[in-house]
């Protein structure tokens, strides 16, 4: 009897432990794959303020060739400054059709919100544009122009 009785108390405190060791499981698993995930570690307030090269032209890296209101020509380089007073320039270096080069700069104000820059430009509209790490991208006119730090 005693020898049936410690049996079933063995075989009882063994489905108990198997038990505890499922219950466990999944909560181990949560805690390693919550403690695998990559944290994105971006500060609070990154300020903008830089020089920025240009990376791509519509997703086309650059010196690239393009079409644009009825134009071709290719972008060999281009630069973006936003400097901390609320002022921004752009300057980009093009190669003509016709054989010949050119450069255009243009100066704006901007505003900021977040991350979010709001470009007023002397003599023309108003383009948005988003800083993310080194990362400066401007939808202008339907042209998405990437520029990197």
């Amino acid at each position: 009897m005693k020898h049936a009785q410690n049996e079933w108390s063995r075989e009882r405190r063994q489905a108990s432990r198997h038990f505890s060791q499922w219950c466990w499981l999944p909560l181990f698993l949560a805690m390693v794959s919550v403690g695998c995930k990559q944290v994105a570690k971006v500060p609070a307030d990154t300020s903008p303020v830089g020089s920025y090269a240009l990376v791509s032209v519509n997703g086309n890296k650059v010196p690239c060739a393009l079409q644009h209101d009825g134009h071709a020509l290719t972008i060999k380089s281009g630069s973006f400054i936003i400097q901390a007073d609320g002022t921004c320039s752009s300057l980009m270096a093009f190669s003509l059709p016709s054989g010949g080069d050119a450069s255009r700069e243009v100066k704006a104000t901007y505003t900021r919100q977040g991350s979010t820059l709001t470009m007023q430009w002397e003599r023309a509209g108003q383009t948005l544009g988003t800083v993310e790490g080194d990362r400066f991208t401007m939808n202008n006119e339907g042209m998405v122009l990437v520029y990197r730090k």
